[in-house]
């Protein structure tokens, strides 16, 4: 854009100002792409820039708090992290593999090797056995006899396991997978959206765990090996965000945190911003002013984002998102030096308060060497539906709660003066993508934002939750709304 061959296009760009409302991922990839063909870019962000992505230091430890990882689905994160030189940190996960726990008259035990969300690709398999017992065993077997599924007739994922291969399936090893993962009830999870083309694979080869084989020998003959579906980044997904804080600086865009914008107002062609500013040392009175905008790019929240919209976009009715509460753990105890539930545990739901846990240090290596013996426990709380059990605690309590569900999880009994710090992380997860309706309901608000010239909205209640679905779709709405501001 600023190549000498198009001074006109460059010209036309440095005149177009966009606001970007939002400092997430979302916002921070869509504020970069407008800014790298010269546009003038202010971005707000009333707290701390990153959004989902959050850091804490706990016992002298800078742990993830919010994202761990990202999935490598369309590499377009690993584009993005290679992009801004940060390829070199790219890590996998390590330890093995994890357990799920609360399986009636069983307790804990290993999560069935192979197999797709929880659906056993073998159900005669001695893992797969002992998590379901023999008669579920049979019951699954049973899949194998069934007249074959007609394409599109069942859109709910725990339907169609319950009915083919019987609710021990659907209960102890699906369910665990799609709380602990999308924070929804199977039942409520659509088919296609977390496994497309099982349905069709069901019906080419007449058996449900036959479209689970088919899957996952397609999968892996594009190269997607068991382990590879997620990477992080050594020293923690927070360096994604100061890189792109950097990059951003370094292509003039004008970043303010503190700065929550209040209002938008249509002003002709172009937009008023309204914004609120905090000083940095919290003292002294908040000062309001106006931007004007060419063009607006919301990337906040979906209650923020609609607060913000009223009166010019109608975007439906709200989703239902979960609440999430993370406790992030730090223990010294030699007794979990042995790895004792691999990478972390999931929970059958209604087991127990938590619906998950991560062995932290067993799953990063590079967390392992900076906790230096100790261990890093992250305890999730909340699902669909459901108000984590630490809501009412305060710090202290939701600390303890959390170490009583760990030790339980773990089968390793951990008392409180093995614990040598505690953080705790709130955040609203958006409705996740994978539940029935949500697809229909997030294209019919992003169309409805498109019909308004010079405005744009990005992030996970649109995109879809995860790295690897918001980065891709701010790239695609901010090229589209850049392309409007420059070629009409």
């Amino acid at each position: 854009m600023h190549d000498r061959a198009h001074p006109e296009l460059a010209a036309r760009a440095a005149e177009q100002h966009v606001v970007v409302i939002g400092g997430g991922i979302g916002g921070l990839v869509a504020a970069r792409e407008c800014a790298k063909v010269g546009m003038p870019v202010t971005l707000l962000e009333a707290g701390e820039l990153g959004g989902a992505i959050r850091r804490a230091e706990v016992d002298g430890i800078v742990v993830d708090a919010g994202a761990e990882s990202y999935a490598t689905r369309g590499g377009h994160v690993r584009a993005l992290v290679t992009e801004l030189g940060l390829a070199d940190g790219i890590v996998t996960p390590q330890g093995g593999g994890a357990w799920v726990d609360g399986i009636p008259d069983v307790g804990a035990a290993p999560i069935p090797k192979g197999g797709l969300l929880g659906i056993p690709e073998n159900p005669f398999q001695e893992d797969v056995r002992r998590v379901i017992g023999v008669r579920g065993m049979w019951r699954a077997y049973m899949d194998r006899l069934r007249p074959p599924l007609t394409i599109g007739h069942e859109k709910s994922l725990g339907r169609l396991v319950a009915t083919r291969m019987g609710e021990k399936v659907r209960d102890r090893l699906v369910a665990p997978v799609t709380d602990g993962v999308y924070s929804a009830h199977p039942d409520d999870v659509d088919v296609e959206a977390v496994a497309p083309g099982l349905s069709a694979a069901l019906t080419r080869v007449g058996s449900l765990s036959g479209a689970v084989a088919v899957l996952r020998g397609e999968r892996e003959q594009k190269g997607a090996a068991p382990g590879s579906a997620v990477e992080g980044l050594a020293g923690g997904m927070g360096r994604l965000v100061d890189a792109l804080r950097a990059d951003l600086e370094e292509l003039g865009v004008d970043i303010r945190t503190g700065a929550r914008a209040e209002q938008l107002v249509r002003d002709g062609a172009s937009w008023e911003v309204l914004v609120q500013s905090v000083p940095e040392d919290d003292e002294g009175e908040p000062a309001s002013e106006q931007l004007r905008a060419d063009a607006v790019i919301v990337a906040t929240s979906e209650p923020a984002a609609r607060a913000l919209l009223a009166g010019h976009v109608d975007l439906g009715e709200p989703a239902v998102a979960p609440e999430i509460e993370i406790v992030t753990l730090v223990l010294e105890a030699p007794e979990l030096d042995a790895a004792p539930r691999g990478t972390g545990v999931l929970t059958v739901p209604g087991s127990r308060t938590a619906k998950a846990l991560t062995h932290s240090t067993v799953k990063w290596g590079w967390l392992r060497d900076a906790a230096a013996g100790r261990h890093v426990v992250r305890v999730s709380f909340g699902s669909q539906g459901e108000t984590p059990a630490t809501a009412a605690l305060d710090d202290a309590g939701a600390a303890r709660l959390a170490l009583a569900e760990a030790s339980a999880m773990l089968g390793v009994t951990l008392r409180p003066e093995q614990l040598t710090g505690a953080h705790r992380a709130r955040h609203v997860q958006t409705q996740p993508a994978s539940v029935i309706g949500s697809a229909e309901r997030r294209a019919a608000a992003r169309a409805a934002v498109r019909a308004v010239p010079g405005l744009a909205a990005v992030g996970a209640w649109l995109a879809g939750t995860g790295l690897a679905q918001v980065v891709p779709d701010a790239v695609s709405e901010a090229d589209r709304l850049r392309r409007a501001l420059l070629f009409g």
